[in-house]
């Protein structure tokens, strides 16, 4: 299965739940460079289908991005998803009645580093409801240690699986709600890594 694939997947699904549940009102998603702001390009589309009206808040040069995230990236543009590059103000963050955090993904360790981090603390200071794409930018996703700063989700839309770190009592204050999402990985597969996990406990 092809990374542009899964990608799809995810991001319409997350998506459709977005559509279904989050609040009312203008939708804002932050994005970064890697594959979780990939994901959070194709939300922005599925919800511009969905009848909702996004705003891409790409925090990072597009010229940054690469590979699946790129590609996503140009189609978004191509749907006319209005979109801001730059860092936000507080003012304008305010703004949203809904900020989804497709700001770092899972592969991502240490500390958020500027601009992302002053991002994140002026989003979490927002009345918004929030909603992080897989994982809450900032949260090791393998400890479930948060970093300085921390994204603090009221929801957080977990890909396949929720997370080995979600288990740690220090990640209950960012993860808020998790949702598991299915983005089509095989039923095979699945269940090998099910029972590897129950070998390691």
């Amino acid at each position: 299965m092809t990374g542009l694939v899964l990608m799809e997947n995810a991001g319409r699904g997350a998506a459709e739940w977005i559509a279904q549940h989050a609040a009312e009102g203008p939708l804002g998603i932050l994005a970064g460079k890697g594959n979780n702001a990939g994901d959070g390009f194709v939300i922005a589309r599925h919800l511009q289908l969905l009848g909702r009206q996004p705003t891409l808040l790409q925090i990072s040069d597009p010229e940054g991005l690469s590979g699946d995230a790129a590609a996503n990236w140009n189609i978004a543009q191509q749907s006319h998803i209005p979109c801001e590059v730059g860092t936000p103000t507080r003012e304008r963050l305010q703004e949203f009645a809904v900020l989804v955090d497709a700001l770092l993904g899972t592969g991502v360790t240490g500390a958020p580093r500027a601009p992302l981090d002053d991002v994140i603390r002026q989003a979490n200071a927002c009345r918004a409801q929030r909603i992080a794409v897989d994982i809450p930018s900032g949260l090791d996703c393998d400890s479930g240690e948060p970093a300085d700063p921390c994204f603090q989700a009221d929801v957080t839309l977990s890909f396949v699986a929720s997370k080995r770190g979600f288990t740690n009592e220090n990640a209950a204050p960012f993860v808020g709600r998790v949702i598991p999402l299915s983005i089509g990985v095989p039923l095979e597969l699945l269940q090998a890594v099910d029972r590897e996990a129950e070998t390691c406990r």
